[in-house]
């Protein structure tokens, strides 16, 4: 079975946003394989209104990923509220929530390959 394509417009509201990570800080912030696109799936649904302030952005790590030294962060970044490991759960600090997608840093190449993307672009063309 196929799962339906499905664009944000037809989306409920997120209570809960669990993202994947390589490596997070008490703080929240986080690092993933480095292409992005947790960043642009958090950044399309924030945009569509489907992300607020009471959605619960949260990851799931084993306890050795989870960092005690600043990790680099971005404008287009979102932190985690929550670290949940096999050991613990950690609350983090302040959440930071990008309002939307940063057009000019996605590279041409990566609109391409996000059909919700590109078709984004094509009507903003």
């Amino acid at each position: 079975m196929i799962a339906p394509k499905v664009t944000p417009a037809a989306m409920r509201p997120i209570g809960l946003f669990l993202c994947g990570t390589v490596a997070v800080n008490h703080q929240g912030v986080r690092l993933g394989k480095g292409a992005g696109y947790s960043d642009i799936e958090f950044a399309m649904v924030r945009e569509a209104g489907l992300v607020g302030p009471d959605t619960l952005v949260a990851t799931t790590v084993h306890d050795l990923q989870v960092l005690d030294e600043p990790l680099p962060e971005d404008d287009h970044d979102f932190r985690v509220d929550l670290i949940i490991t096999p050991t613990r759960t950690v609350r983090c600090g302040r959440p930071r929530r990008p309002a939307g997608l940063l057009w000019d840093r996605l590279a041409p190449e990566k609109i391409a390959a996000i059909p919700y993307l590109a078709e984004r672009a094509a009507d903003q063309a």
